[in-house]
């Protein structure tokens, strides 16, 4: 047992590490959004509520962040976000289409400047062809402003899986934020 502590040392050390990281990440983000005052919204489905626990952690996020929904079906991404049911089933609703239509409806349903969704997989499946990807999109005032697809090892564990895709969306974000500042 005293061999394994070392190891937990270090991933606890890591751990923190990550989170200072991801703290300033999330404190850019929120300086940013109460900057150009502007609201934010989130559909999620392969990243499992992952930005939303995110969003609720920034700093004033009241001020910014409307809400969020993880719709993780079929049926619940076609009634809540207004998903094409035919669509849907044709590509087990992971596409960057599906994921431009959850951004611009969750976007319209919490009357948000910006919205981001995710769709994908972070298990392999048949469905995916034992790969494991998932597909981002955000939405500026009505836009479709970024869809991306993010692929990763068929290996990795689903959790893992989630916050790489939750840190990379979020990392896109600032990235996205940091354009509209320049221009501004």
């Amino acid at each position: 047992m005293e061999g394994l502590w070392p190891l937990k040392m270090h991933t606890n050390t890591l751990n923190i590490i990550i989170m200072e990281f991801q703290k300033n990440l999330l404190e850019y983000i929120s300086q940013s959004l109460m900057t150009t005052d502007e609201t934010i919204s989130v559909a999620e489905s392969v990243t499992s509520g992952c930005l939303q626990l995110a969003f609720s952690q920034m700093p004033n996020a009241s001020m910014f962040y409307k809400g969020g929904l993880t719709a993780y079906t079929l049926q619940e991404k076609v009634r809540l976000l207004n998903v094409d049911a035919h669509e849907a089933e044709e590509c087990d609703c992971v596409s960057e289409n599906i994921a431009e239509t959850m951004a611009l409806n969750v976007a319209k349903l919490f009357q948000s400047d910006w919205s981001i969704a995710t769709t994908g997989y972070c298990t392999p499946i048949r469905n995916s062809s034992y790969k494991i990807f998932a597909f981002f999109s955000f939405s500026y005032k009505g836009e479709i402003i970024l869809t991306k697809k993010l692929e990763l090892h068929p290996k990795t564990q689903a959790l893992n899986a989630q916050m790489y895709y939750t840190e990379f969306i979020l990392g896109c974000f600032k990235s996205e934020i940091n354009q509209l500042l320049i221009l501004k």
